[in-house]
Order: C-alpha cells, then structure tokens, then sequence
C-alpha cells in the first residue's frame, strides 16, 4: 500500500453502466470485506422524466477497513462489471470545494480582512450616525423612566 493511502476507506469506482445500481456495485464489492456506505451520485434530473433515476457514472464505496478498501482496489481495477471495464481507486476530496483554512469563513482570515475590508469610518457606515444608539438595556430603562404613557405611542 502507498505511504498517502494507509488510512483511506473510501474508494472511487469510475465507468459503471447505466444499468448498475447500489445494490449491484454492493454485490460485487462486498466480497473484499464490510462494506459502511455505497453512494452513487444522481445525475441532474429530466424534467421531462422525473421518475426516471440516472446516476453520473461513477460510485463511492466506504469499507469498515483501508485493508478492504485497498483489496478492493487491487482485484477491481480494469475488471468488467456488466460489460464495462471498472478504474476503481482511491477517493479524493473535489479540488476547489475545501475551505482555505479548514472550517474557518474566508473573511475570518487576517489576510483577507486586510486585503478587502475597510474601516468603519471609511466603509460609510460612521457618517449616518448623529449620536451612538442605546442598547437594549438601555432602552428598556428609558422607556421606563418616561413612564406608561410613553409606551403607548
């Protein structure tokens, strides 16, 4: 087993028929051990046909062991499921769609708020304002000073 693979339990499986579903590609890949999850990605719907299911041509297959997953990559590999010959590996995250910095929002980056953000006098949100608003506890205590008359207004 590769270095970069050791704690892989996912695989891709790439060049599956139209007429191959979950429980097809659970049969074939089930003999290489216990098998978690089996996905296949629905391709965009038909309007014209919307009981009809179609998938994008490619699974994913979670296995309970990276030991199952490799011998399912070594003996699936260029072998034909349903006439159609399988490329089976190891599944990757989408380029593109990780964050830059793990779970963080982009403008939580020191970086980014350099780079694009603005101060407050700057941005057009100081010059509105003639006096600081109260807070809302302050607030409450005004309109408590001013009486019940003045809450109904």
């Amino acid at each position: 087993m590769e270095e970069g693979t050791k704690g892989k339990k996912t695989i891709f499986i790439g060049g599956i028929g139209d007429d191959v579903d979950e429980t097809v590609i659970y049969e074939h890949f089930a003999a290489f051990g216990d098998i978690i999850e089996v996905q296949l990605p629905p391709a965009p719907a038909n309007p014209s046909k919307p009981t009809e299911f179609k998938h994008r041509g490619f699974a994913f297959v979670t296995y309970s062991s990276p030991i199952d997953a490799q011998d399912a990559i070594d003996n699936m590999d260029l072998n034909e499921l349903r006439g159609r010959v399988l490329k089976v590996n190891q599944a990757k995250p989408m380029k593109g769609l990780q964050p830059p910095d793990g779970n963080r929002a982009i403008w939580e980056s020191e970086e980014w708020l350099q780079q694009h953000a603005k101060p407050l006098a700057q941005s057009g949100g100081v010059q509105g304002r003639t006096a600081p608003r109260p807070s809302s506890a302050e607030a409450e205590e005004q309109a408590n000073d001013a009486g019940p008359d003045a809450m109904e207004e």
